[in-house]
């Protein structure tokens, strides 16, 4: 007697069985991410990194407009060259009058200006995604004052050099990233705590850096004061090879930290439940922030609202749920690098140290940010 064969069990709800002999890859089905999102693959397949298609295109729109402007402040000053001839003297060999000009006198401010901008804005995407807050910059939190802090000990006390300053900014953006992360943990950080312990912070230190200046003699105290505007004049290839080396030290960390950075953002039980360590990362994240702070504030001084304004301006532009590590960072670049052009431009011989204009301009955005929150309410 034989046996009728064992029918294939079904595969959908008209019972039509599955199709085993097809490719497995034929029966892949497209997730959606309800964004346009490219994948690429490396290494045969075996790594892949999924792209999300409007925040690439934004990054080079904002690349390109700061790349123009940047060729704009190359050819813009006493000695006026033509954008024709900046590209010459950057790719090709020109008079010595020229090169000159544009190699060695206004080059390194327009790479400076793209450095620490796209340093801004990196360490604004980590302490507003930290805080989830808007407001959580830190130049806002306190950070950045601690950083002028520890760099005006150094200028007043010692009368160190750049490289000592560098480091009484790193120690001191540290020292205040650390005591503002005691006081306000509980059983955790919360956003909005971390904002109000560091703006209190902030305020203390501010007094302490206007007693410091008051007490100094006079010809320190308006050094003190030039260096504290946040001023990218006079800046030279000797401050562009340290910010260069540390920014491509920090900027891999930072997008290594990006994707658990927003996975931080749904709460610390569902980051535990994904895998995440989240104190350690946590801290990671905040040693980056204040070090990229801290690099900047040494080189320039403190440049504020930069790091406020660039991940906001980067997520409504690229249509983000979130704020994003290298979206912000071209929008700070751009930024910077603009904000420094007006500086130098608008009062012509004049030279605007470029916290006076991201000042302005920040204080007009941090008013537009309040009255869009308090409409939420």
């Amino acid at each position: 007697m034989k046996t009728a064969p064992t029918p294939a069990p079904p595969d959908s709800a008209d019972g039509r069985a599955a199709d085993t002999t097809a490719p497995r890859a034929a029966r892949r089905v497209p997730v959606d991410f309800g964004r346009k999102v490219g994948v690429v693959r490396v290494a045969g397949g075996r790594c892949s990194l999924r792209v999300d298609v409007r925040a690439a295109l934004v990054c080079l729109l904002l690349l390109a407009v700061s790349a123009g402007v940047g060729i704009l402040a190359l050819g813009t000053g006493e000695y006026e060259l033509s954008p024709a001839q900046v590209t010459e003297a950057l790719f090709a060999d020109v008079p010595a009058k020229v090169h000159m000009v544009v190699i060695e006198w206004r080059l390194p401010r327009v790479l400076l200006a793209l450095l620490a901008g796209a340093a801004l804005g990196v360490s604004g995407a980590i302490f507003q995604s930290l805080t989830r807050n808007p407001l959580g910059s830190p130049d806002v939190i306190g950070f950045d004052t601690g950083a002028n802090t520890g760099a005006l000990v150094v200028i007043m006390l010692v009368h160190g050099g750049y490289y000592q300053v560098a480091a009484g900014a790193l120690v001191g953006g540290v020292a205040t990233a650390a005591i503002v992360y005691l006081l306000a943990y509980r059983q955790g950080v919360q956003g909005f705590r971390l904002i109000i312990v560091g703006i209190g912070i902030s305020a203390l230190l501010a007094s302490v850096n206007t007693w410091m200046t008051v007490k100094a003699d006079l010809e320190t105290a308006m050094a003190a004061a030039v260096w504290g505007a946040g001023s990218l004049n006079g800046l030279g290839w000797e401050q562009v090879a340290p910010v260069t080396v540390v920014f491509a030290i920090l900027l891999p960390i930072a997008v290594l930290l990006g994707r658990r950075m927003r996975i931080l953002e749904m709460g610390d039980d569902a980051a535990r439940a994904l895998g995440v360590r989240t104190e350690p990362t946590r801290i990671a994240l905040v040693v980056v922030g204040v070090a990229l702070t801290a690099m900047v504030t040494a080189a320039a001084g403190p440049i504020s609202f930069v790091a406020l304004a660039a991940p906001q301006l980067a997520r409504r532009i690229a249509r983000s749920p979130g704020v994003a590590v290298l979206p912000s960072a071209a929008m700070g670049a751009a930024l910077l690098t603009t904000g420094d052009w007006l500086a130098q431009r608008l009062f012509a011989p004049t030279q605007l140290p470029v916290g006076v204009v991201t000042v302005s301009i920040g204080g007009a955005y941090l008013i537009w940010l309040l009255l869009g929150e308090a409409r939420r309410q």
